[in-house]
């Protein structure tokens, strides 16, 4: 038996094709954040990895609480609070960490102990583009100098012993990843090995936020993206409704004979 499908069935059956077929919704951009991560091994003592602490995402959780970091001999900490959201509607990102009562104390033998009152860290993508930026407030670097409440884009500073370079300070570190999104690291302390006065190798991360790059600005599932899908659709639909009644009305009627 031969179905024959009549012009709005077969603008029916193709518009269910293409909704399915398409995606439900755009797929939006991500953003994520955290208030410290280490990954430090000093001489004759073993490695010191400890994860993220208070990690949040924009897919979840959106927002975290530490009660604060204590790792002797390496870094003390207060609270930290850490938040990643998404606009649904503009496809924009944003995130953020602040770690209070911020204490180094890894590098202390070489320039006294690094403080400060908070470390913060902020990103947020939008259709326009990305960007990033470190505050500090309370800051304290010993002998390592000094930094300014609002520090440029990678501002390094050099850590020397008996004038060998043995670690950089990188104040609001921006890092363009290969996904297209932004990291913006407060401060990142990197230890290098080196031949003479080395004190250990790895890295430590305060306040570390990530965002973009932004997804679509309206959603296809809903609203005014949704009026745009069936708009789309129905350019598409049209002429095929057109042919099928057309071939509709050029077949032969038949009679009861000869049915």
């Amino acid at each position: 038996m031969r179905v024959r499908m009549t012009g709005l069935a077969g603008v029916i059956a193709i518009a269910a094709l293409l909704v399915g077929a398409a995606p439900a919704s755009a797929a939006p951009g991500d953003a994520s954040a955290y208030g410290a991560k280490l990954n430090v091994t000093l001489l004759g003592s073993p490695a010191v990895n400890a994860e993220p602490f208070a990690a949040a995402n924009a897919n979840g959780p959106t927002q975290n609480t530490f009660a604060g970091v204590d790792l002797t001999g390496i870094l003390k900490t207060g609270v930290i609070n850490a938040s990643a959201s998404r606009d649904e509607n503009s496809g924009g990102v944003y995130s953020r960490a602040s770690t209070a009562d911020v204490r180094v104390d890894l590098l202390s033998k070489v320039t006294g102990k690094i403080s400060a009152e908070l470390v913060e860290a902020e990103c947020t993508a939008t259709q326009k583009g990305l960007a990033g930026k470190a505050k500090l407030a309370g800051v304290n670097l010993g002998k390592l100098g000094q930094v300014n409440a609002d520090p440029a884009a990678n501002t390094k500073l050099d850590v020397q012993l008996a004038g060998v370079k043995i670690a950089e300070v990188i104040f609001n570190e921006q890092v363009g990843n290969n996904d297209g999104s932004l990291t913006v690291n407060a401060i990142h302390i990197k230890l290098l090995q080196g031949v003479l006065g080395s004190i250990g190798t790895g890295d430590v991360i305060i306040s570390s936020a990530t965002c973009g790059p932004a997804g679509l600005p309206i959603p296809m599932a809903s609203g005014a993206g949704l009026w745009i899908g069936l708009g789309l659709l129905g350019v598409v639909s049209a002429p095929v409704a057109f042919v099928a009644l057309r071939r509709r009305a050029s077949l032969p009627v038949l009679s009861s004979g000869q049915a």
